[in-house]
C-alpha cells in the first residue's frame, strides 16, 4: 500500500505532521483510526498508518488515497488538506551519494543563479569531487535583529582521488565587509563580490584526498557592521547528506514571535513544506534532517511590530 523510505523527505514529513497533529487533536489512536476506515471499506494496516504518522512512507497507490480522502472526514479536516501535503513518488532503491552534476545543481539554484554568476566557468565543477556526509549551521541573530555570524562545520568524502577543497558560497550579505575565519582546515582564495552581494571561498584540506576519504572543515563568516535585518536562513543542499542541521541562536531581548523550518525544490520555488517550531530556554531554534533530498532548507522567523 505504501512503501518505506530510506530517508524522511519534506513531503513525508510535511504529510506526518499533519496528520499526527489531526489524530491528536481528534483524540484518537491509530487503532481507532483504523477501525473507521475499516467501517467504510477501506483497509489500512496498523504499521501502515503509523509509518506515515512518523514520516517514514507517504501513500501513493489508489487505495492509499482513497484511504487519505476518508481520513479528511474523520479526522474533520477540510477537503484536499492531507492531500496537498504528498509530494511526487520516490524512485525505488537506495539514494545515491554522488557528487552533483551542471544539472542537479541548476535544479537547485535555477538558472543564472547568484552562486551561477559568482562561479563563473568554474559552476558546473563546482564541488564535484565531493559529496557531504553532514553539516552542522549555527546562525547568530544579534539584538538589532541583524545576522552577525555564521558557523559552518562540514564532513566531506571524496568521490575520486585528488579533492583538495572545497568552495562555499555565502550570498545575501554585505560583501565588502564579510569575513571568513578558519577553524578546520586552510583558508584559501576568498572573493568578495559586492555587485552580487556575495563571499566565495575556498578551504583547502592540505593534502589531496584519496577516493571515499573524508575530510572535515569549519569555518565562521562574520558579517559587515551594518547588515539588514534578517527574517530567515537557508541552506541550499544538492545532495543526500546524513544530517543536516541548522541552529539559530537569538538575543534573549530580540526574539521572533515564531519560528517555522521549511522546504522548496529550489530558489524562487514556492514553498512545500512549512511547519512551526519552538525557542528552547536558550533562546534558539533548530531543525535536523537526516537523508534531506536536494533542495532548499530553511527556517523563517517573525519579529514584532
Amino acid at each position: 500500500m505504501s512503501r518505506p523510505y530510506e530517508a524522511e523527505p519534506p513531503f513525508a514529513a510535511a504529510f506526518a505532521a499533519a496528520f499526527r497533529d489531526a489524530v491528536q487533536r481528534r483524540g484518537l489512536s491509530l487503532d481507532r483510526v483504523r477501525e473507521r476506515l475499516a467501517a467504510q471499506g477501506i483497509s489500512v494496516s496498523l504499521a501502515t498508518l503509523s509509518y506515515w504518522q512518523r514520516g517514514r512512507s507517504q501513500p501513493e497507490q489508489a487505495r492509499s488515497l482513497r484511504a487519505v480522502d476518508a481520513l479528511e472526514s474523520i479526522l474533520d479536516l477540510p477537503s484536499g488538506t492531507l492531500r496537498s501535503l504528498i509530494g511526487p513518488s520516490r524512485p525505488r532503491g537506495r539514494i545515491t551519494s554522488e557528487a552533483p552534476g551542471l544539472d542537479v545543481s541548476r535544479q537547485v539554484f535555477g538558472e543564472c543563479s547568484h552562486i551561477e554568476l559568482a562561479l563563473g566557468p568554474e559552476f558546473p565543477q563546482f564541488n564535484s569531487d565531493l559529496v557531504a556526509l553532514s553539516i552542522h549551521e549555527t546562525v547568530q541573530i544579534d539584538a538589532h535583529r541583524r545576522c552577525r555570524a555564521v558557523t559552518v562545520k562540514q564532513v566531506m568524502r571524496a568521490t575520486r582521488d585528488g579533492a583538495r577543497h572545497i568552495t562555499v558560497v555565502h550570498d545575501e550579505l554585505s560583501a565588502e565587509s564579510a569575513t571568513v575565519i578558519a577553524h578546520h582546515g586552510r583558508l584559501g582564495t576568498v572573493r568578495r563580490l559586492p555587485e552580487l552581494r556575495t563571499v566565495v571561498a575556498e578551504l583547502e584540506f592540505g593534502r589531496p584526498l584519496a577516493r571515499d576519504e573524508t575530510a572535515l572543515i569549519a569555518y565562521t563568516l562574520r558579517y559587515g557592521p551594518e547588515p539588514a535585518e534578517c527574517s530567515h536562513y537557508e541552506r541550499r543542499v544538492r545532495t543526500s547528506p546524513h544530517e543536516f542541521l541548522l541552529h539559530v541562536c537569538f538575543q534573549p531581548d530580540a526574539l521572533p514571535t515564531s519560528c517555522h523550518r521549511y522546504f522548496k525544490e529550489r530558489i524562487g520555488a514556492p514553498l512545500r513544506y512549512e511547519r512551526r517550531i519552538g525557542l528552547d530556554v536558550s533562546h534558539a531554534s533548530h531543525m535536523l534532517l537526516h537523508k534531506c533530498p536536494p533542495g532548499v532548507h530553511g527556517m523563517s522567523w517573525e519579529w514584532p511590530r
